[in-house]
């Protein structure tokens, strides 16, 4: 695995889980981003409305090679 890489944040969101919100964003990263390797959950927070979690947010790092 020897070359550059590089990591970038996103975040992504979702009304029914965590793992709906990682799927998202790196879904929507991948249509951009190209030589994605791995990612990492940087942080994980909620909206709460009405008393009841509204929307699930998920910070993740996602590593690509260069070219």
């Amino acid at each position: 695995m020897s070359g550059v890489y590089k990591k970038i944040d996103v975040v992504g969101t979702s009304p029914v889980s965590f793992a709906e919100a990682t799927r998202a964003a790196i879904e929507e990263a991948g249509r951009t981003v190209r030589h994605m390797s791995w990612f990492e959950v940087a942080e994980q927070r909620g909206a709460i409305k009405d008393g009841k979690v509204a929307e699930f947010q998920v910070t993740l790092r996602i590593g690509f090679k260069l070219e």
